[in-house]
């Protein structure tokens, strides 16, 4: 099975898992479009694969304000857009235990980051999936966290967003299962383990006792997602998350198929 889609939307695209994904999907013939803060990354993102094969938008989804217009300039520019990649992601340490200590600011914009920008970016983009038609399948990805399945007190704020994230996918993709106008947009979530990436080198507490060089290797983490994605999996854990979906998530499933059933 090949890759179905051919006009790839990758928000998060500056480095790691968006980088990665987006290099692996250009290999196999599709045209990405590299969305992030960091424009010098962006321009060598370009620069490296050329302008038949990639395009770039700088643009920070913490602008909650500005999505909607960001998202007409990318749909008008790229009306042929059939899936959206959603990677964006921050983590950091929260300590509740010692609340003088907190950092409201930051938590506040990990929770934008990692969730209440996929919401609006989700609802303006769906629009124009829709519009493609049963004719033409489009698909929606979301990078969460095997973190969303099982928290980790250190980062307790960033595992309670990637466990809202696991939660509105999964009703997401059961709306638009349920939507005629919908039925063709695929909707699939990766479930990352650590991965090696910058996501720990940003932190100072990892960086202090020089622990930032762990998890799974990133190529190998693509291979996996990679051969997910070419099965058609609705659901891509990968190491570790795929140990814990494996161990409890069939029961969850279950219990959600239920609840669809019911109310649906």
């Amino acid at each position: 099975m090949t890759f179905p889609y051919k006009t790839v939307l990758m928000v998060g695209c500056t480095a790691g898992i968006g980088v990665a994904l987006a290099e692996r999907m250009i290999a196999n013939g599709s045209y990405v479009i590299a969305v992030g803060r960091r424009k010098e990354r962006l321009d060598a993102f370009v620069a490296k694969h050329g302008p038949d094969k990639a395009g770039a938008v700088q643009f920070d989804i913490t602008n909650l304000d500005g999505i909607k217009s960001w998202v007409d300039s990318i749909t008008t520019t790229y009306p042929s857009l059939d899936c959206v990649v959603l990677n964006s992601g921050i983590q950091r340490p929260v300590n509740f235990a010692k609340p003088t200590e907190v950092n409201l600011p930051l938590v506040y914009q990990e929770i934008t980051t990692n969730y209440t920008s996929y919401v609006a970016m989700i609802t303006f983009l769906l629009p124009h999936l829709q519009q493609k038609g049963p004719q033409n399948p489009a698909a929606l990805i979301a990078v969460s966290s095997g973190l969303g399945l099982v928290p980790m007190p250190r980062c307790a704020n960033y595992s309670a967003t990637k466990a809202a994230l696991h939660s509105l996918i999964w009703s997401i993709r059961a709306q638009l299962q349920h939507d005629k106008s919908s039925a063709h947009i695929k909707v699939i979530e990766i479930i990352p383990p650590a991965v090696q990436t910058e996501l720990h080198m940003l932190q100072d507490d990892l960086r202090a006792n020089g622990n930032t060089n762990f998890g799974m290797p990133l190529p190998d983490f693509i291979r996996d997602v990679w051969a997910g994605l070419l099965r058609g999996d609705d659901d891509i854990p990968v190491g570790h998350a795929r140990m814990n979906a494996i161990a409890f998530e069939s029961i969850r499933k279950e219990k959600f198929k239920d609840m669809v059933a019911a109310t649906m």
